[in-house]
């Protein structure tokens, strides 16, 4: 597992593929043969990166008529610049103007789709980013409700966490102002199906029209999987649409243990998977999948590609390739078990913070999110403690020795910490505390000092 990963003892695996896809950039013709990807098996992956690469050569040829030809005069992009190697920003030998790599997404497309569960009927498309993604979606539910006079009774419901990317996403539909309905999410940052119900049947009350219901896996500030089984039915009843955006809980879709916290999903008409670094690096992809794949398809696009009528920002192709490479190298069930991996460290460090009396947690992490907080020996205010706790974290960023994320539950400051590196241990968590414990001491005793 973590053979894989980019580490002073690694350096030399690193150094042998990038060598070599240094020497196929170079060395890479204008010929072309039929792309093979609907055939391959992203469940069971190749036996290293050369065989990667040799199957990545075969299923994305070259363009008939290279963009550095003199007369390549049909595509408004420059020829590649000098150095142009593999790891750099520029799309390498396998871009946008090989055949090949649209039959990549379809395939990832699929892949995702399958492991969802959203049937035989489902399609997506690949967005520069989940925000594109999930404007993409709100596009969808609004062209299915219609356009007519009553566009301003619309409405999107969505936790209180999302509220800020639903709104720009509401604003460029022109949805209008008051087009955004928050509902309450629980300590843990879970979407409360009480207060969802509450929200429908008021909107039904008021004429209201609920446009959506958009629901997390894995959110950013906790890791909270909403209860989705539940959502699903209750957005059933109400004959609303479902989306859900898998973010941090991308892991779950090759996971062998917690699998089913994704459990109702398959009932969604729309879910954004979010590819982060930890399965396609450097770039952070998201997949745009609806189980009714006809929703992708007007009539007048039908024979042309498949997102040639979106409003999105598509993926890179380098993002794409990127993807591809990771699956076909490790597998996802190499990527599901580093996954849960993770997420048995976060709960290892649930167990220290919980015993530990110099801090506070929330809850225990579904997955490998872990929120808490420093509470000092002397009673203090919880505008000190917020600042104790910010201090912290900038202090541990300063000096080197750490790092740690910030978050914000029920308006206090609360640190977090993400160990999605296989390499931590158990006694790097418990360093950790003891250095956020000192800083933050540390920054209440010159407080005290200074008052007096």
């Amino acid at each position: 597992m973590r053979s894989h990963l980019l580490t002073g003892t690694t350096t030399e695996r690193y150094r042998t593929p990038v060598t070599g896809g240094a020497e196929r950039v170079a060395a890479r013709t204008a010929t072309a043969s039929p792309p093979l990807a609907d055939a391959v098996d992203l469940d069971t992956p190749l036996p290293g990166t050369a065989a990667a690469l040799d199957e990545l050569d075969r299923l994305c040829p070259p363009a008939v008529i290279s963009p550095g030809h003199p007369r390549h005069l049909a595509h408004p992009a420059a020829p590649a610049l000098l150095p142009a190697v593999p790891g750099g920003s520029s799309p390498g030998p396998w871009d946008d103007r090989s055949a090949g790599v649209p039959h990549l997404e379809r395939r990832l497309v699929d892949w995702a789709a399958g492991r969802l569960g959203l049937g035989p009927a489902a399609d997506g498309l690949f967005a520069a980013d989940s925000a594109q993604a999930d404007l993409q979606a709100l596009l969808l539910a609004r062209e299915a409700a219609g356009t007519g006079p009553g566009t301003h009774r619309l409405r999107v419901l969505v936790p209180a966490a999302d509220h800020a990317r639903v709104r720009a996403a509401a604003r460029l539909l022109g949805l209008g102002p008051d087009a955004v309905v928050t509902v309450p999410t629980d300590r843990g940052g879970r979407l409360q199906t009480v207060a969802l119900a509450r929200e429908l049947e008021r909107c039904a009350r008021e004429g209201q029209v609920p446009l959506a219901v958009m629901a997390t896996a894995g959110t950013a500030g906790s890791g909270a999987v909403d209860p989705l089984a539940h959502l699903a039915e209750l957005c059933a009843h109400h004959g609303v649409r479902l989306h859900v955006r898998v973010a941090h809980g991308y892991g779950l879709l090759a996971s062998r243990t917690r699998r089913h916290l994704l459990d109702g999903i398959e009932r969604a008409d729309s879910v954004t998977v979010d590819f982060p670094t930890s399965y396609s690096p450097p770039a952070n992809p998201a997949a745009l999948l609806v189980r009714d794949g006809a929703a992708l398809r007007p009539a007048a696009a039908e024979s042309g590609p498949r997102h040639a009528d979106t409003p999105v920002r598509t993926a890179d192709a380098p993002a794409v390739v990127s993807l591809w490479l990771t699956l076909r190298t490790l597998g996802p069930d190499a990527l599901g078990d580093r996954f849960d991996a993770c997420c048995d460290l976060a709960a290892r460090g649930f167990d220290l913070v919980a015993a530990d009396p110099r801090f506070a947690v929330t809850v225990e992490p579904q997955l490998c999110t872990l929120v808490f907080r420093h509470i000092p020996a002397a009673i203090r205010t919880p505008a000190d403690i917020d600042r104790a706790n910010l201090y912290a974290r900038k202090a541990l960023c300063a000096s080197g020795a750490a790092a740690v994320g910030g978050t914000v539950v029920g308006d206090r400051q609360y640190l977090r910490l993400t160990p999605l590196n296989p390499g931590t241990t158990t006694a790097d968590l418990a360093a950790v505390l003891d250095l956020i414990a000192h800083h933050a001491e540390q920054y209440l005793g010159d407080r005290l000092v200074r008052a007096s």
